[in-house]
């Protein structure tokens, strides 16, 4: 399942690279897409349903990032 999500922090190539990564990590996420335009924008694959918590809680292994989802 893929949803649509904003994650507010990004601002170049290495910090897509820095939060592709620590996302990738968690077990039920098959593929993080994350873009410079729109700036944060991000698609992310799951095999399960993850809370927004849960992926916050993946994120706050690295400093200044938050993640919101986008109603589609």
């Amino acid at each position: 399942m893929k949803q649509k999500f904003q994650i507010n922090g990004i601002s170049c190539g290495g910090c897509i690279a820095r939060v592709k990564k620590t996302l990738e990590e968690h077990p039920n996420i098959e593929k993080a897409e994350i873009f410079l335009a729109p700036k944060g924008a991000a698609l992310i694959t799951m095999d399960e349903a993850l809370s927004v918590a849960d992926l916050q809680k993946q994120l706050d292994r690295l400093n200044g990032y938050t993640i919101i989802e986008i109603n589609q």
